[in-house]
């Protein structure tokens, strides 16, 4: 699911959880491709890299897949590194490659069908709750004559359900908080008469009732942090709309919008179906996952990709809401197959509906020497312990080799440099990057916008890989992932986290395989040395 993160601000009487995520400082431009030691700020030294070890010498292009929600191929700082499929006639309505997908140009869309395209979707917790409840609609907890599996399966149905229950009682809560605090500000908003108004605007508001009152109050500790434009626009409406969707479409148990695609969605083993839609409803998650991977460099607009010969893949697998294992898998095999080098998957649940298909799909992906990187998610959550799916664990205990974890990182290097919404994990995280504030492109109007999320740090290391596998190509994929794992920056202090809701002190060590952040200059030196 394409989750941004959401910092919670201080609670008023008539809203429990208020998302915010505002900071107080300005960001360097292009911070997370700058130099701790030069710049101040712990970025992965990218720029650094280009200026010293990268001048004069040639590189070769490397495709990245950007498996999510769509590109905007069109953008300004993305349309020069889009791919393109040479061997297909662009809207002749042929498969000219004889590949199964008619008219794939720059990639493809596993969730649209020749009516339109999948925006909303329900979590995989829906789905499977939806499936079970037929199942066993007629089986009490006192059924005696159940086989052991089917029991075992049947248990695990009633701690869906009640996971599910909770998570939708939480979500219209959530609403209806969020709506509340809405309906309030928008009435004192226009009572102090204008659009934008600033902290000295609210401290002489009077307030004539109590809810104004504490609005007012909450309205001055954050106008400390951020203007009133972007906290209205990124956290009320931002919050309201999350949640919104959160109660009618990704927990609502009656919605289903498959149909649209026109597959059987529970054939896993189904491969062609789709449209050549690289964009969809809205590609806003994945334009800024493939412009912090690749934003053309040559030019002097907008934000500056980590890499600077790469070709973006548009693969259509994830909509608002839960990923379809089976739409991960042809994601993974389609990109394999057309030479992607590097996959970039910003995306994760916590259940999963057939790991089976994705375990097949990344050991296909792998026998071609792709590198899978993956976002560890925003839950502030254990993935050592808590389920994380796709996994690189497959079903038969094995590890997939070629696929790397990531959390997000914060600016400065002190005791807040973990992003507080990150997952980690000492086995199950490999690294840290970059994944607070990043400024990078959306769609449409050429624009561009700061976002949180391992999904921002995810790409900051695919485009790390793709920087490597375009100037030493003769390296493989274990290669690629040995070298960023083996070039970090170890940190040696401890940082703040969270656990049982309360602050904690941590090593930030503790926190994933190599306790450190990557860094380009660091792995290109060490790329040198590998044959």
């Amino acid at each position: 699911m394409n989750k941004i993160f959401f910092k919670r601000a201080l609670a008023v009487a008539f809203i429990a959880t208020m998302p915010f995520f505002a900071t107080a400082q300005e960001r360097k431009a292009n911070w997370q491709n700058l130099d701790l030691k030069t710049d101040s700020v712990f970025g992965i030294s990218t720029e650094k890299a280009y200026k010293e070890l990268l001048k004069g010498k040639k590189s070769t292009p490397v495709i990245v897949a950007v498996l999510d929600g769509g590109v905007d191929i069109n953008h300004e700082d993305l349309k020069r590194v889009i791919w393109t499929n040479k061997k297909e006639i662009a809207g002749n309505g042929v498969d000219d490659d004889k590949n199964g997908y008619i008219d794939d140009v720059h990639g493809w869309n596993f969730i649209g069908g020749k009516d339109g395209s999948v925006e909303f979707e329900t979590l995989e917790l829906t789905r499977l709750v939806r499936r079970d409840a037929i199942r066993f609609r007629d089986v009490t907890p006192t059924t005696n004559d159940m086989l052991e599996t089917d029991k075992k399966e049947y248990d695990q149905f009633l701690k869906n359900r009640e996971d599910f229950e909770k998570r939708l009682a939480t979500a219209k809560s959530d609403l209806q908080g969020i709506g509340g605090f809405k309906t309030v500000l928008d009435q004192v908003v226009k009572k102090i008469g204008k659009e934008n108004p600033t902290k000295e605007d609210f401290s002489n508001f009077k307030a004539q009732t109590g809810q104004e009152e504490r609005l007012r109050a909450t309205m001055l500790e954050i106008l400390d942090e951020v203007d009133f434009k972007k906290f209205y626009d990124n956290d009320i409406s931002g919050g309201y709309k999350q949640a919104y969707e959160m109660v009618n479409y990704n927990l609502n148990l009656d919605y289903n919008p498959r149909t649209v695609v026109g597959d059987n969605p529970n054939d896993s083993k189904e491969r062609f179906y789709g449209n050549k839609d690289v964009k969809g409803p809205d590609a806003s998650h994945g334009s800024h996952v493939a412009g912090i991977i690749a934003a053309d460099r040559t030019n002097s607009l907008g934000i500056k990709g980590v890499a600077d010969n790469v070709l973006i893949m548009g693969v259509r697998n994830t909509p608002n809401g839960d990923e379809r294992d089976k739409d991960v898998a042809n994601a993974i095999r389609y990109a394999a197959d057309n030479g992607a080098k590097v996959l970039n998957m910003s995306f994760g649940k916590s259940y999963s509906w057939d790991k089976a298909v994705v375990d097949e799909a990344v050991k296909y992906a792998i026998s071609k020497d792709v590198l899978l990187v993956q976002a560890a998610g925003n839950d502030n959550a254990d993935i050592d312990v808590e389920p994380n799916y796709p996994s690189r664990k497959f079903l038969d205990g094995t590890i997939a080799g070629s696929w790397i974890v990531v959390g997000a990182s914060d600016e400065k290097d002190d005791e807040t440099l973990k992003a507080g919404f990150s997952n980690f994990g000492k086995t199950a995280v490999d690294v840290f990057a970059p994944g607070v504030k990043i400024n990078s492109t959306v769609p449409d109007n050429n624009i561009y916008k700061e976002e949180n999320g391992t999904s921002m740090a995810a790409p900051v290391v695919s485009g790390l890989a793709a920087l490597i596998r375009s100037y030493y190509p003769k390296l493989t994929a274990p290669q690629v992932k040995d070298i960023i794992l083996k070039s970090v920056v170890k940190v040696n202090r401890d940082v703040k986290n969270m656990k049982d809701g309360a602050p904690v002190t941590v090593p930030f060590a503790s926190l994933s395989v190599t306790g450190g952040i990557v860094n380009t200059y660091n792995a290109l030196k060490l790329a040198e040395t590998y044959k």
